[in-house]
């Protein structure tokens, strides 16, 4: 049932969700008295499965949830997951015991062996820092209160690797810059974000481009820094960029609207009509067409038809709802009939509205 639904983080709620897709709070732990997970033997992390396990079903904020050990999962679902950014692609190697809980609201997950025994993360829609620290927050009082953490009080929280030790903490947002991306605004911004020692990267983690004007900004330092002091940089700096995007917009809706409005509705057209289309295509045009929507331009989907089209065009997710496996020239045809479908029912949703 996990993958039935879309990721709640694609809603195109919350605050800023014009701009932020989400916020994400992602906190590193380890046992004590637990080598590493790579230093440790196969039969110690089976062990810290069944501990974080036994630790989570007793902890209130994530009880009832469901533990999926990637040992077992199929190829496609790890990529399943990957693509819904709920694990790295660290966990999903299928060749040790590693596992993910994902609590019930999707909001809260538990990655189990990754680079450190315990990678607790939680994820919300739009622009919400504290809210997603709350969430983590509780998670983590809720995993301490039966499991003893690797602690050391003059530094903090240990961690396998030391850019993680003190609080373990890594906040980001997953922001949409199309404005900066068109006019070549990115750069001072990028190398800006940069200096002030923060890290910024593409949608899927470090080693991705920047596709679809999407960016994560995070939080690098954490030792000697409260997480409260994290979370706040983060927060002001996220807010300088939102402004910077939205004079970016206005700018071109006053001096060049009429080469913004074809940027989008060329884009528009390219999914509603496509006959094959790549996953990195669809992530681009969906992100021209956002940007339409956050203008208000008429006649355009939803902001969550959009977020959720740029995953559900991942090849991962396709085969998933196929019920095949497919090679990547069947997957571009059957990926232009899904963003085709949906975005023909959008439109006749947003007819029925209108004439109801």
């Amino acid at each position: 049932g996990l993958f039935a639904t879309p990721a709640p983080w694609l809603r195109g709620t919350g605050p800023h969700a014009d701009m932020v897709l989400s916020t994400r709070i992602r906190l590193a732990r380890n046992l004590r008295d637990v080598p590493f997970t790579h230093r440790a033997k196969d039969e110690v992390l089976q062990e810290v499965i069944a501990r974080v396990h036994g630790a989570v079903k007793a902890a209130p904020s994530l009880a009832g949830g469901l533990l999926l050990k990637m040992q077992e999962c199929s190829p496609i679902e790890r990529q399943v997951l990957l693509e819904r950014h709920l694990v790295s692609n660290e966990l999903c190697d299928g060749a040790r015991p590693r596992a993910i809980y994902v609590a019930q609201d999707d909001r809260v997950s538990v990655m189990i062996n990754e680079e450190d025994h315990i990678r607790l993360q939680s994820l919300t829609p739009g622009f919400q820092l504290a809210e997603a620290w709350g969430l983590a927050d509780a998670a983590d009082d809720g995993l301490d209160a039966s499991l003893e953490y690797a602690f050391a009080e003059d530094i903090g929280y240990l961690t396998a690797c030391p850019t993680n030790a003190g609080t373990g903490l890594r906040a980001s947002v997953l922001i949409h810059l199309p404005a900066l991306m068109m006019t070549g605004g990115i750069q001072p911004v990028l190398n800006s974000i940069a200096q002030i020692g923060l890290n910024i990267r593409g949608m899927y983690g470090e080693h991705s481009d920047y596709m679809g004007a999407m960016f994560q900004i995070s939080n690098q330092t954490t030792l000697g820094r409260s997480e409260r002091d994290s979370i706040e940089s983060l927060e002001r700096v996220t807010r300088q960029v939102i402004e910077t995007e939205e004079r970016a917009r206005e700018r071109m809706l006053r001096d060049a609207r009429v080469e913004t409005e074809d940027h989008v509705w060329r884009a528009y057209g390219l999914l509603r009509y496509c006959r094959a289309i790549q996953s990195k295509e669809v992530i681009n045009l969906c992100s021209k067409v956002r940007l339409g929507v956050v203008m208000g331009l008429e006649g355009l989907c939803s902001l969550r038809v959009l977020n959720e089209l740029m995953v559900q065009a991942q090849p991962a997710h396709l085969q998933q709802m196929s019920g095949r496996e497919m090679n990547a020239d069947e997957r571009k045809l059957y990926r232009a009939q899904v963003v085709r479908e949906r975005l023909a029912a959008a439109e006749r949703e947003a007819g029925e509205n209108r004439s109801s």
